[in-house]
């Protein structure tokens, strides 16, 4: 199960082409972050509150195909934990069906964004050991998502 946003791409974020800017595709990615945490019972101000925040570590995006102004696209987010201090959250960026493409067809992927993530000790400046136990705390369930 993947958990979706829908943003609408905005005239002020694109570049001088007049596609969407590559940094906004990133900020995509972070709204689908906190949104996706939250709706799976998990906000960052509790963590941040509790001493503890979700940090970036890494980032690496694929470019598919360009945005333009009036655009809507759905970002979807998808948490896999494995052994250690790091986890990811990756979305793909998708034009939203009948946003400049044909009703029913095929969805167009824009972007693929890959993010290695730790949970970070706030006092301590340091990366938890197990980031799954602390964000599951503090309300995740990534099964709603």
């Amino acid at each position: 199960m993947t958990w979706s946003i829908r943003i609408p791409v905005r005239s002020y974020e694109l570049d001088a082409l007049g596609h969407l800017n590559h940094a906004v595709y990133h900020q995509y990615a972070e709204v689908a972050r906190v949104e996706g945490f939250a709706a799976a019972g998990c906000a960052w101000d509790g963590l941040i509150a509790a001493g503890t925040a979700p940090v970036l570590l890494t980032s690496t995006i694929h470019f598919r195909r360009e945005l333009r102004a009036g655009d809507s696209v759905d970002v979807d987010l998808r948490i896999e934990f494995g052994p250690g201090k790091t986890f990811n959250a990756d979305s793909t960026i998708t034009l939203a069906e009948g946003a400049g493409g044909a009703e029913g067809a095929e969805s167009t992927v824009s972007a693929e964004i890959t993010c290695l993530l730790g949970v970070m000790d706030l006092g301590a400046r340091r990366l938890l050991a197990d980031p799954q136990a602390v964000l599951a705390e503090h309300g995740l369930d990534v099964d709603k998502l």
